[in-house]
């Protein structure tokens, strides 16, 4: 699609004025604006130092780079300097765009960074146009207005995911700051609702599957709501009642130490942003335990907390980032986290974002060496490479067994390749002091081959877990944070301790151990295992 001119002085019915500027819910660093004023942009993990240089000119280290730069989001950091200096500087950035705007590449022009920076210059406008004279004030207007009608324009064309979802967004809040266009902004929120109705399930998940994506939705959806009643209009009942849907999945994905469950996308949890959005819940109930259109469970017993995958893949078009995980989990006990999946890298490690989808960086079977899922080569309108999972069913069944909450739980991706469906079940004693799991590999279609029935059930462990054997080796003690001892026992076949990697830390990649049971289907059908509490925490 043709790129707007920015810098043009003339533009058809363009606004004469903005009439509200959207709050920004994500928080803000100062120092940021410190680092900006001085010509050091640090996005993505890269620090690029452009001097007295336009940063929209100079070289972008990675594409990353490029997309934080462009989208604008840093401003908030200006915003919230006091000094006069940087906060001038907001207006200097977006001026220097707006004039530079024909000459950038296409990261600068993608319909998330568009999106972006629409949002980032509506939030901002206070600070942008502070102090502006009537040529700047009109440039902006204009710039604004041409890449509202240039997201307008780029719907049709958007596959079905976050990125149409938050162009939707992205527009409807333009209509509503402009003055004028009341009649756009209602015809938008139509288009919003369905949007909301077909991606946002009823359950509260997202469609994708990522537990971060409600995050990232409801720091838009929930300026959008009070954006409609700061201009005395009635928000879409469809966006309330979407909002009311996702409010509590929050509390579904979160362990009990604030962090996110790491399944199918999702990376280091934005804490700041979270504590943000709870703010906004006014039930504060406790989250529900079965998500079923989401296709995760959640356990609680004592101060055992579990979260497991049970759920398909996604849609082509919404997995983009998804992740072969199935069946797999990840338990805490009180604040202190122990067995995790690996995760998502953060952008400036990209190049482990494969293995993080892969079904071994999870907590769970995997046959061969295979994952459950093979990723599609990159597809030229989609961000990333969708999952391919074409013969994977997943069933589950959650009951009381003698008391304890039991989630049985199968799929058969691994049926065409290798005769095998993986059954997993899992039971959680009303304590929460022990949990206790059941793989079983099922013979089905041609039946397992021996040569190709070879399996490694993983464990992966936070970093802060600390692993010993017992001196007969057939049992391994994990100390945690909070002082618990725990034990691992696997009752047919003794695990083995290995090396793993936590791609979701807020400081970064960190090593870290993983429990491993290897074994071959034909020998070894079932396997049983359990943890075990030993001793209660010490602080």
């Amino acid at each position: 699609m043709r790129r707007p001119a920015c810098n043009t002085r003339y533009v058809p019915r363009c606004p004469d004025r903005l009439l509200i500027a959207p709050q920004d819910l994500r928080t803000s660093d100062p120092t940021v604006a410190e680092d900006i004023y001085a010509g050091l942009f640090i996005f993505a993990g890269q620090v690029e130092n452009c001097g007295t240089r336009s940063p929209f000119l100079h070289p972008a280290p990675s594409r990353e780079w490029a997309r934080e730069l462009h989208g604008f989001r840093w401003l908030r950091h200006l915003r919230a300097s006091n000094a006069s200096m940087t906060r001038s500087n907001a207006r200097t950035l977006v001026e220097d765009w707006i004039r530079n705007s024909g000459k950038l590449d296409q990261e600068a022009w993608s319909i998330p960074v568009v999106s972006s920076r629409v949002l980032a210059w509506l939030n901002n406008s206070p600070l942008i146009l502070q102090d502006a004279d009537h040529d700047f004030y009109r440039a902006f207007l204009r710039a604004l207005y041409l890449q509202v009608r240039f997201l307008r324009a780029s719907y049709s064309g958007m596959p079905d995911n976050m990125d149409r979802l938050q162009l939707i967004i992205a527009e409807l809040a333009g209509w509503l700051c402009f003055a004028g266009k009341e009649r756009l902004a209602r015809s938008v929120s139509r288009r919003l609702v369905k949007e909301l109705n077909d991606q946002i399930l009823p359950d509260g998940g997202h469609v994708s599957r990522n537990p971060l994506a409600i995050i990232s939705i409801l720091l838009e959806l929930l300026p959008l709501r009070q954006t409609f009643l700061s201009r005395d209009m009635v928000p879409p009942e469809g966006m309330n009642l979407a909002i009311e849907r996702m409010m509590p999945m929050l509390r579904f994905f979160r362990h009990p130490n604030g962090s996110f469950a790491h399944f199918n996308g999702t990376g280091a949890t934005p804490a700041d942003s979270l504590a943000t959005i709870l703010a906004y819940d006014d039930t504060r109930g406790a989250p529900v335990s079965d998500a079923s259109f989401s296709g995760y469970q959640r356990m609680e017993a004592g101060q055992s907390v579990l979260i497991m995958d049970t759920g398909d893949t996604p849609p082509p078009e919404q997995s983009a980032t998804a992740h072969a995980g199935t069946l797999s989990f990840e338990m805490s006990s009180g604040t202190a986290p122990m067995v995790v999946n690996c995760g998502t890298p953060a952008p400036q490690h990209e190049g482990w974002r494969e293995l993080a989808r892969s079904t071994a960086a999870h907590s769970t079977l995997v046959i061969q060496d295979h994952s459950t899922c093979k990723i599609a080569p990159k597809r030229f309108d989609l961000e990333g490479r969708p999952l391919i999972c074409p013969e994977t069913r997943t069933r589950y069944e959650r009951f009381l067994d003698r008391g304890q909450e039991t989630i049985r739980a199968s799929h058969d991706a691994y049926g065409p390749e290798f005769g095998i469906r993986h059954n997993r079940q899992i039971w959680l004693a009303i304590d929460g002091r022990r949990l206790d799991g059941r793989d079983e590999m099922e013979a089905i279609g041609k039946g397992i081959t021996r040569a190709k029935d070879s399996f490694a059930i993983r464990f992966h462990l936070h970093p802060s877990v600390e692993l010993e054997f017992s001196d007969d080796r057939d049992c391994v003690y994990l100390g945690l944070n909070n002082g618990e001892i725990w034990k691992f026992i696997s009752q047919e076949v003794d695990p083995y301790i290995e090396e793993s990697v936590y791609l979701s830390d807020i400081h970064g990649i960190r090593k870290t151990s993983q429990l491993v049971i290897y074994g071959h289907a034909s020998h070894v059908p079932t396997v049983n295992w359990f943890f075990e509490r030993v001793t209660k925490a010490t602080r």
